[in-house]
């Protein structure tokens, strides 16, 4: 068969073309695996606020280049985004634990604490839930705190002594108390200032006008019955210092604002998420108060809303070590370096670079043809003899050490034939004459 030897320039531009190609493929397929995740998160609330906090932490993890981002859609209320979860349209929700379907949900962070307060207005005679009776209370947030009316309805049968709830829009509230369409508000808030004061911006306050908390002192009971809920004292003065409001502490129902993943999100992408959210939180912290209320879920096995594996990794520290995470890496390295390397010989030896043109022991037996054929006497042709018999010997000793690199047996027998036929064809001549041998 007829091999056909590449020029070198082709041969050198076909390696580069090979590596460029590699090289181009290691890159795409690296920038893929560390490429950022994107997840949808949905988000709701009356007053727009919970977007805003989570579109601050999603700036936040692209400012420091996290792995996970978050594209928030604002769906309205925290009902609206919890049917846009339980539906399977959005990888992450924040949604309260008493709203919506929550089956496919598992709790990553806690966002706040949602507390029930129900206010009377300054002056109201109304001091405990038996005074609703045959009243009407304002809801804040309209549906999305019916689930709390269902249970208050229940424990102190309000709708026996026709107790009535209406829902209000956040616009309207302080028109429905001034004109004295409810007597009293239910309202559901994190305890932070900046929803206090909105609370204390629904009614005309003065050093004595001052509005009146109605415990809810059946909290406990209610808790044991909805675990969605649990039983919470506010703490004195929290809605009013001087004089305070509450004036001690006072018993209602708390609920928690959950970011909650579906469960089939993989454990290593909630991990990174959980990671990401709370270190953007003491970013955060120090410019919005607020985020301090981020906190983590609880770790019971019976908790009400279940963690997340990726995410009881991080509270549980049992992330994966060093070790866990690059031994695949530190085990594989060698190996893909001794590939590269093979690769790389076996381009060198395609381009023929750096071959050194040493004789080889057919070269020298070849050589040795030319000399034969120019020799005048036999004491040359007798070292000549004596050059054929080292050459043939070197090369059986190689071979018998087992160098691959020794001509094979076969080889060298034809190649001695030949120089033999020569010596004795030049011996011939020689004996003729000088004069003959010359000529021929």
């Amino acid at each position: 068969m007829m091999s056909i030897k590449l020029p070198l320039w082709l041969r050198f531009f076909l390696v580069i073309g090979v590596v460029v190609f590699a090289a181009g493929a290691c890159l795409l397929g690296y920038r893929y695996y560390t490429r950022p995740v994107t997840l949808t998160v949905a988000v709701g609330s009356i007053d727009g606020e919970a977007a805003k906090a989570m579109s601050a932490i999603a700036g936040e993890l692209v400012s420091t280049n996290a792995p996970v981002r978050l594209k928030v859609l604002d769906s309205g209320t925290a009902l609206e985004a919890a049917n846009a979860f339980s539906a399977g349209k959005v990888d992450l929700a924040v949604v309260r634990g008493d709203v919506g379907d929550l089956s496919q949900a598992q709790a990553v962070v806690v966002v706040s604490h949602m507390v029930v307060l129900i206010i009377a207005p300054p002056g109201s005679s109304i001091e405990s839930m038996d005074n609703l009776k045959g009243r009407t209370v304002g809801v804040v947030g309209g549906v999305a705190n019916t689930k709390i009316v269902d249970v208050l309805t229940k424990e102190y049968d309000l709708a026996g002594a026709k107790v009535v709830f209406k829902n209000l829009a956040l616009t309207d509230v302080r028109q429905a108390i001034q004109s004295k369409q409810v007597s009293a508000l239910l309202v559901v808030i994190p305890l932070a200032e900046k929803y206090l004061s909105l609370v204390r911006g629904f009614f005309q306050l003065g050093h004595k006008k001052v509005p009146v908390l109605i415990p809810i002192e059946s909290a406990g009971a209610i808790a044991e019955n909805e675990r969605a809920f649990e039983s919470f004292d506010v703490p004195k003065g929290t809605l009013r210092g001087s004089p305070p409001v509450p004036e001690d502490d006072l018993t209602t129902l708390r609920t928690s604002l959950y970011l909650v993943a579906q469960k089939k999100l993989g454990t290593d992408l909630v991990t990174s998420l959980t990671e990401a959210i709370m270190s953007a939180r003491r970013n955060l912290l120090r410019e919005q108060p607020i985020f301090a209320q981020i906190t983590a879920p609880s770790t019971d096995q019976d908790a009400y809303l279940p963690l997340h594996p990726g995410a009881a990794a991080v509270y549980n520290s049992t992330t994966q070590s060093f070790m866990d995470e690059y031994g695949n890496w530190i085990y594989l390295t060698p190996m893909v370096l001794g590939g590269a390397a093979t690769l790389l010989a076996a381009a060198w030896k395609f381009l023929g670079v750096g071959n050194r043109a040493t004789e080889g022991p057919l070269d020298s037996l070849y050589a040795l043809a030319r000399r034969i054929r120019k020799v005048d006497t036999e004491a040359e042709l007798s070292d000549i003899e004596e050059e054929i018999d080292g050459i043939l010997k070197a090369e059986r000793a190689k071979s018998a050490a087992g160098d691959e690199s020794a001509v094979d047996d076969a080889t060298l027998s034809v190649a001695a034939l030949r120089l033999e036929s020569l010596i004795h064809d030049r011996r011939i001549l020689i004996a003729k004459g000088p004069a003959v041998a010359s000529a021929a």
